[in-house]
């Protein structure tokens, strides 16, 4: 791997803020990094995992493959880790990752990375916070997936893309319907029809793949009632 002045970075994630500068040289000596086009393999589901992989930017999809077809289980902005759980579990991926836009991502020796864990305690606490987290949203993900309706997944999709990866009531689809459809778990079909409804109650408007949200607050009790 190349060296990376990982101390000059203007986006370092959290816990690498708590590394002094001599382990910002280890981080920098033992990373590489990366740009993915959209639609470009980042990791593939059950191939062997050596790196930690930190997205610096850009915007992911994580799908698993199962025995009826790809599971889209959720989408990740950067910046952010990927397969934290894998990557020190197993060895294994148990899940793919693929570039929803163009992105830059860092690949960090898994050696370092558990050394770095081993003398920064500071680092540790962030890693294992956001691995915390991560395990709570998807518990909760878990749950409206099976307790609400098909439309009250769709609603509280649209809200997630809103909230938590744009930060704006107005986005373009990053996704197609058949992929919204594998991750609220429905057909294509249903998907454009909600989506259409959406719009002819003015909950939303959309064109093409733009959408906005013209009423947030009936958009949140769809999601919450299912």
């Amino acid at each position: 791997m190349r060296s990376i002045n990982c101390s000059a970075c203007i986006l370092k994630s959290t816990a690498v803020k708590n590394l002094t500068v001599s382990e910002l040289n280890i981080l920098g000596n033992n990373c590489a990094e990366a740009v993915f086009k959209k639609g470009d393999i980042i990791f593939k589901q059950n191939a062997l995992s050596s790196n930690i992989i930190y997205l610096r930017t850009g915007l992911i999809k994580l799908a698993i493959e199962g025995p009826q077809g790809t599971q889209i289980i959720r989408l990740k902005k950067a910046p952010c880790y990927l397969g934290l759980p894998t990557t020190m579990g197993d060895k294994i991926n148990q899940y793919s990752a693929v570039a929803l836009e163009l992105s830059t991502v860092c690949f960090i020796d898994i050696h370092a990375f558990k050394e770095l864990l081993r003398i920064n305690p500071d680092f540790t606490y962030e890693i294992l916070i956001r691995m915390y987290k991560n395990e709570l949203e998807q518990f909760h993900r878990c749950v409206k997936l099976v307790q609400n309706q098909v439309y009250g997944r769709l609603a509280g999709s649209l809200l997630y893309l809103a909230e938590e990866i744009y930060a704006s009531q107005e986005f373009n689809l990053p996704l197609s319907r058949s992929e919204i459809g594998d991750m609220i778990g429905t057909s294509r079909e249903t998907v454009s029809r909600m989506i259409n409804s959406l719009a002819q109650e003015g909950v939303i408007s959309i064109s093409g793949k733009h959408i906005k949200i013209l009423n947030k607050s009936l958009l949140e009790k769809i999601s919450q009632k299912g």
